[in-house]
């Protein structure tokens, strides 16, 4: 399993909230290109960025920050937040993003999704599934739908070939992830590479989700908290490994 470090923008610094709620939000960074830059010194191959501006609203809006983070490191980036149209996912890919991650568009409007996916490659797309309550929450996760995790990817006929799946009450409260969620789609989807997001708070906790089987943890607060430091992830990266 691997271990991906975290970055979430807003106003182009790092930020981290707390059950996605923005009131909840905490500047840990002014400059995420330098927070990026100590992933890599450690030994990360993989970075997950996250614009929540454009989470927010209706487009992709610190595209920037990502061509600035890719043109400094050599870190595989996937970036999500606002990708909503031909021109954010053109964007973010020409800016440097190796995946991009689709969420809302891909409850809203699964035609043009499907579409990326062939123009794209399945390989490079990542469906972001926020589930609040077990449903798939949309918008910056201030919309909850009425639709399940597996009612979603029910409408890609079996297109999709990884996924992120953030427990949202989990997401930010350093108090665990939702195990036996990543276990139940480990069985369902075998063939799919699934990353776990949020809850994350001790080396024990990413001890837990690689026993799920799941091919990716994504490890965001509990770093910039100093509950683990970067030394201690990546020995355990080459444990993993």
């Amino acid at each position: 399993m691997i271990i991906i470090p975290a970055i979430d923008i807003i106003d182009g610094k790092c930020v981290r909230l707390s059950q996605g709620n923005y009131d909840s939000c905490k500047v840990y960074s002014d400059s995420p290109v330098q927070v990026a830059k100590a992933y890599e010194q450690a030994g990360f191959s993989r970075l997950h960025v996250v614009d929540l501006d454009g989470a927010k609203w209706s487009s992709s809006i610190n595209s920037e920050t990502l061509q600035a983070i890719t043109s400094a490191t050599k870190l595989k980036v996937d970036f999500g937040g606002g990708i909503k149209s031909h021109g954010d996912i053109a964007r973010a890919f020409e800016f440097g993003a190796r995946y991009v991650c689709v969420g809302t568009i891909a409850r809203k409007n699964p035609e043009i999704v499907k579409e990326w996916l062939e123009r794209y490659g399945a390989e490079k797309i990542i469906l972001s599934a926020d589930l609040r309550d077990g449903m798939i929450a949309v918008n910056g996760w201030k919309e909850v739908t009425d639709i399940t995790i597996h009612e979603l990817l029910d409408i890609y006929g079996g297109k999709i070939q990884n996924m992120m799946c953030t427990d949202i009450s989990r997401d930010g409260m350093l108090q665990g992830a939702a195990v036996e969620l990543y276990e139940d789609l480990v069985k369902r989807y075998p063939n799919m590479n699934i990353i776990a997001s949020g809850g994350v708070g001790t080396l024990d906790d990413i001890r837990r989700i690689a026993d799920t089987g799941v091919q990716g943890a994504v490890v965001g607060k509990a770093i910039y908290e100093g509950k683990i430091t970067l030394e201690e992830l990546a020995d355990l990266q080459n444990a993993l490994l």
